[in-house]
């Protein structure tokens, strides 16, 4: 046949495949959620999600020396810690978990860029991201606390501060909260587009955060909607959010490619605990090539638009990319 575009021309081998690739996986796009807890001398492994582990501050810096060593250079924290409370005063304490856990991560760790989850459902005895008023989560109570947690971890030595809880108004309090106490350059990650998702269900087995009543549909998006999601986002551009995050990340590319479109923010995808544990199910059933799935997940949420990746497959992510397979 006389064809003068032969597509195929340019997938001929792996070196042009590469040459002319749209999408790059870069390590430093890479964050990795961990776990931290009271107590000493503890790693318990995490059963819905295997092979993720939540560590005490004495044992976490076998996690983070395995980080460095495969090249992923920034990690969020969450805590989970021993008392809760109907304010969870925990989450803002100058000795908190996460407090600690960072005082102690920067002192041997410093070459790496923590960043630290800021909300209120592990810490509270209810299980809800805010501040109860009957059964209902009080919006503008909570962003108090919520900047008040985000000005101690930044005390503690934080890098960044990453907003999950989804209150109105919240990324403006964090942000004159820090800027008032000196922190003027400290950047804030929002989840600004995070849904009301049964993708978070291992996560919550991790934190111990599930609510102990209802759900969290009030504050957290409907799966249904996409311009509302887009709304979020631009409202937390304006309020001083210096990334905007997308969760879960799989099953909501599309949110991915729109908020980029309209804003001129990097764009985060957090890839959650129940994409893991769904990979790491079949894959242990022999159904599924592991590796070959979280790499192809990956690359589904840089082409969709994300330029940083949060997942739990970080490390192997890592390993993939040095060995040419996934870049």
């Amino acid at each position: 046949m006389d064809l003068l575009k032969r597509p195929r021309r340019l997938r001929g081998g792996q070196l042009i495949r590469s040459m002319v690739r749209e999408t790059r996986v870069d390590k430093a796009s890479l964050i990795y959620p961990m776990f931290v807890m009271d107590g000493t001398n503890k790693v318990e492994e995490i059963a819905s999600m295997p092979g993720q582990f939540r560590y005490t501050v004495d044992r976490m810096g076998e996690e983070l020396e395995r980080l460095i060593t495969a090249g992923v250079s920034s990690v969020m924290l969450f805590g989970i810690p021993a008392v809760k409370d109907a304010m969870g005063s925990q989450a803002y304490a100058e000795n908190g978990i996460v407090q600690r856990a960072l005082r102690y991560a920067k002192e041997h760790y410093p070459q790496l860029y923590y960043i630290t989850d800021v909300c209120m459902c592990e810490y509270t005895s209810h299980g809800h991201c805010g501040v109860l008023c009957g059964h209902d989560v009080e919006n503008d109570a909570t962003l108090d606390l919520l900047s008040k947690t985000a000005l101690s971890h930044v005390q503690a030595g934080a890098d960044m501060v990453a907003p999950s809880d989804m209150m109105d108004g919240r990324i403006l309090a964090i942000r004159n909260r820090l800027d008032e106490n000196g922190f003027k350059e400290v950047p804030i990650m929002s989840y600004a587009v995070k849904y009301a998702s049964a993708f978070y269900g291992p996560f919550r087995d991790a934190a111990g955060s599930a609510p102990s009543f209802g759900d969290r549909k009030s504050y957290q998006m409907d799966p249904h909607n996409s311009r509302e999601g887009v709304k979020e986002a631009l409202l937390d551009v304006e309020e001083g959010a210096d990334i905007i995050m997308v969760k879960p990340a799989m099953n909501y590319l599309d949110m991915i490619t729109k908020v980029k479109d309209v804003t001129n923010v990097p764009i985060a995808a957090y890839s959650t605990s129940a994409e893991y544990a769904m990979v790491k199910a079949a894959a242990q059933m022999k159904w599924v090539d592991e590796e070959r799935i979280m790499c192809e997940m990956a690359v589904s949420a840089y082409r969709a638009g994300a330029q940083i990746y949060l997942t739990y497959y970080a490390k192997e992510l890592a390993k993939c990319i040095e060995e040419g397979k996934i870049g």
